[in-house]
């Protein structure tokens, strides 16, 4: 029987065409190596020509006009072009952005799936079958077909999976919740941009105040110097008066430079900050110095309580908590069967079929028994990540405390020393003016005055140079409770109402 089954087999291979087997064989080699050459990736350098692109678009966005610069600019209106303009502040923005697309398309997630199903099938002949029997070996029926050659199939589904239903409405819980620590990490940014601006506007107009005075005073000092050698090469005065004096002029001269060049990066720093164009020039509202008058009426135990409740730090922590609460409440879900109920219009241009058109409707239920052996350690590991969490906020809560203290002592001390500063500048003030009397009326040398006039200057700079640290110190304090500095949504806002908001939110703070 087997000898005979060889023999049929054999007779059929030789009625196969040898060409057609070379032409299939030529024909699978070739798609072989079309698919392999295709899969095969190599890394591409970025040209010449690209980069050169990139660099162009890049300039032309930094370069790109904000609102033009009209008059000096004020605290106010510098805080207000850095939170319109400033990158860092853009890409937390748009980070916003994102995780709110992000909510909106986890949203979709919980909706019934509808898809449409299109199928075509051609064959180079009939698919035919025929039937043998199981108990005599006998063929039972002639070889026969009931699909045509070319048959096109088409489905429309619709199916909802009521288990995965459960698990998209707790993502999409947590995708909200992402949306609000976004707007966390946006505020913990504003607010170190606000502090930022505030520290770089007071030393900048420190350095625009006192910069023309500082130059004179160097020069002055320089051709003292070069005066008291010559008195010295002349021996027209005691050699130790004449070096005490050049050690005085020396340390004046060099204290100077600290300053200057303490000084001088503020106006670079405040450009970047409000992201106006390297070069550009622009001028600043140089306010009266004074006693400072800004005060904090609030205790203690009041301001620990709000530094808890608005930290954007412990407000993060929260929402991340909640997250993975709903991450408990999903995995369980996942433990559950899946229940599945479906719908299907079905068409088929196979005219063999009686119904070439039919509804069927359906349900099945499926369940991962895996989940269930897995469940234990995925429980384990949630119940870890909310122990983290909590310590991270005790943590926190620590440091938000410790931040609160340490800026208020801060403040405290650089307050004393500026009032100190202050109280000495005004009785150098006095000194100065006695000084120029005795001056004009012969009774103290040039020398004298020369010396009281730097003094002056000197204890101008200091007392400015402590008055940009007392206003940063102050408003660490704000940024340590975690208060909002702006009074208004920032999309909404253009350049001058938000310079206006910003000084009545201030005034009344």
């Amino acid at each position: 029987m087997f000898h005979g089954m060889k023999i049929h087999v054999r007779h059929r291979l030789q009625h196969i065409p040898v060409k057609l087997i070379t032409w299939n064989y030529q024909l699978i080699v070739l798609l072989v190596t079309l698919i392999a050459s295709g899969c095969a990736i190599h890394p591409k350098v970025v040209t010449e020509e690209e980069n050169k692109q990139r660099v162009i678009q890049d300039l032309l966005s930094l370069q790109k006009d904000h609102d033009p610069i009209q008059g000096a600019i004020s605290l106010e209106e510098a805080t207000a072009r850095a939170l319109k303009n400033n990158l860092d502040l853009q890409i937390e923005l748009r980070r916003k952005t994102l995780t709110q697309k992000q909510l909106n398309l986890a949203s979709y997630d919980m909706l019934p799936k509808l898809v449409v199903d299109l199928n075509y099938n051609s064959r180079s002949n009939f698919s035919g079958a025929s039937s043998r029997s199981l108990l005599t070996g006998q063929t039972s029926l002639e070889p026969s077909t009931s699909s045509q050659k070319n048959v096109f199939s088409t489905a429309l589904g619709l199916s909802w999976n009521i288990l995965d239903f459960g698990v998209s409405y707790y993502r999409a819980q947590q995708a909200a919740d992402y949306v609000l620590i976004q707007e966390e990490q946006k505020r913990s940014v504003i607010n170190r941009i606000v502090q930022d601006v505030r520290t770089a506007y007071w030393r900048a107009v420190s350095y625009e105040r006192l910069l023309f005075r500082m130059r004179k005073l160097k020069e002055r000092v320089r051709e003292s110097i070069e005066q008291n050698d010559q008195i010295e090469q002349e021996r027209l005065s005691n050699p130790r008066n004449n070096l005490e004096y050049k050690r005085e002029l020396l340390g004046i001269e060099r204290e100077l430079s600290w300053l200057q060049r303490d000084l001088s990066s503020a106006r670079s720093q405040l450009a970047a900050l409000m992201n106006i164009k390297p070069g550009t020039p622009f001028s600043l509202v140089i306010p009266e110095r004074g006693e400072f008058t800004s005060k904090l009426d609030l205790e203690i135990g009041d301001m620990e309580q709000i530094a808890l409740e608005s930290r954007p730090e412990l407000r993060e922590l929260f929402y991340k908590k909640r997250i993975n609460a709903k991450e408990t409440r999903a995995a369980i879900l996942q433990m559950l069967p899946g229940i599945e109920l479906r719908g299907d219009y079905n068409y088929s241009t196979n005219s063999f079929l009686f119904n070439r058109d039919w509804m069927s409707i359906g349900s099945q239920l499926s369940w991962n028994l895996i989940s269930l052996i897995s469940m234990p350690a995925k429980m384990d590991e949630l119940g870890a990540q909310e122990e983290l969490l909590d310590a991270e906020r005790l943590s926190m809560s620590m440091a938000v405390l410790a931040q609160l203290h340490v800026s208020l002592a801060q403040f405290g001390s650089i307050n004393e020393e500026y009032r100190a500063a202050y109280e000495y500048l005004q009785v150098q003030k006095s000194i100065i003016r006695l000084t120029k009397v005795e001056a004009y009326t012969g009774k103290v040398s040039e020398h004298a005055l020369i010396r009281e006039e730097m003094n002056t200057l000197l204890a101008e700079v200091r007392s400015d140079k402590i008055y940009s640290d007392l206003e940063n110190a102050y408003a660490g304090i704000y940024v340590s409770l975690g208060l909002d500095p702006i009074p208004a949504d920032l999309d909404s806002e253009n350049l001058s109402n938000l310079t206006a908001e910003l000084a009545e939110h201030w005034s009344k703070r």
